[in-house]
């Protein structure tokens, strides 16, 4: 369930829907039976979810072939998010997203550490 939400996320932040793409990064949702519960910042942000809502649950239920998946909005503004934003994080955030970037570093002996 994870890597197709991470999927509908990318696809969503390659035609420029930066916002929505940071919304269904912000931290894993979590997965109980047919629920996903997701755990948003504030109310604007949980708008800004919804508009995409129908088009995050249609992608998940045909890749997953589980037409009773639902998904559950929950705002907490008490929340912190839950990456971590340390070199080393976003590195390995990168390397998820294109493995060709170990090939970039050491071909040019980068370093992670300044």
């Amino acid at each position: 369930m994870l890597l197709q939400w991470n999927k509908y996320a990318q696809r969503l932040g390659e035609k420029g829907f930066k916002i929505m793409e940071s919304l269904l990064l912000i931290n894993d949702p979590v997965l109980n039976g047919t629920s996903i519960s997701i755990e948003l910042p504030n109310e604007g942000s949980k708008l800004d979810f919804e508009k995409e809502l129908h088009g995050l649950l249609g992608h998940l239920k045909g890749h997953l072939h589980n037409h009773d998946i639902t998904i559950d909005i929950i705002v907490n503004e008490a929340y912190e998010s839950k990456r971590s934003y340390n070199d080393q994080d976003r590195y390995n955030r990168l390397l998820e997203i294109n493995p060709n970037i170990e090939l970039l570093r050491t071909t040019f002996g980068l370093d992670l550490h300044t």
